[in-house]
């Protein structure tokens, strides 16, 4: 960080935290799910691949995009470590190291912990009433893609049986 000079400013907070890996996992899952078939089919008409992905992938994939950024939102709103590495600066902190400077610094008065905890995770329930939706589909289509991973290995297992075979009782 230091030979990028990011140390003490807002890019150095920010772009570590723009990419989880997880979600990185979550998107590949997800676009391995869409059809071959309708990329095949813009192509037949015309289409490049960037036609393609701007016309066919990216509609299909605004609910797990729309969840994925408010997951890594959400992760770096909460996140500790990293701001309270690479910040020095007490107008750079974000809220969590500034919660935990405040308390170290003045001890341990509960009343204002709470309040400035609420404080803090306002802005996060704000975040998801206004987008409760893309959240909800998200969650589903992370769930439907993991799921079916399992379904098909289930009806692998049951394909095995040799269909002249009679079950045992």
């Amino acid at each position: 960080m230091l030979a990028f000079d990011l140390v003490d400013t807002y890019w150095g907070i920010i772009l570590p935290q723009a990419f989880a890996p997880a979600m990185v996992l979550i998107l590949k899952r997800f676009f391995d799910q869409i059809p071959v078939e309708l990329e095949d089919a813009a192509r037949v008409d015309g289409a490049n691949r960037l036609r393609v992905f701007w016309s066919v992938v990216l509609p299909l994939s605004r609910p797990i995009l729309a969840a994925v950024a408010i997951f890594v939102l959400i992760g770096a709103w909460n996140n500790f470590l990293w701001p309270f590495i690479v910040t020095t600066d007490a107008d750079l902190m974000t809220l969590p190291v500034g919660l935990q400077t405040v308390r170290s610094a003045y001890g341990q008065q509960y009343a204002q912990n709470m309040a400035s905890a609420i404080l803090a995770a306002l802005p996060l329930v704000v975040v998801f009433l206004f987008f409760q939706r893309q959240i909800i589909k998200g969650i589903a289509t992370t769930v439907s893609v993991g799921s079916s991973a399992v379904d098909s290995g289930s009806a692998y297992r049951d394909n095995r049986r040799h269909p002249l075979k009679s079950p045992s009782r």
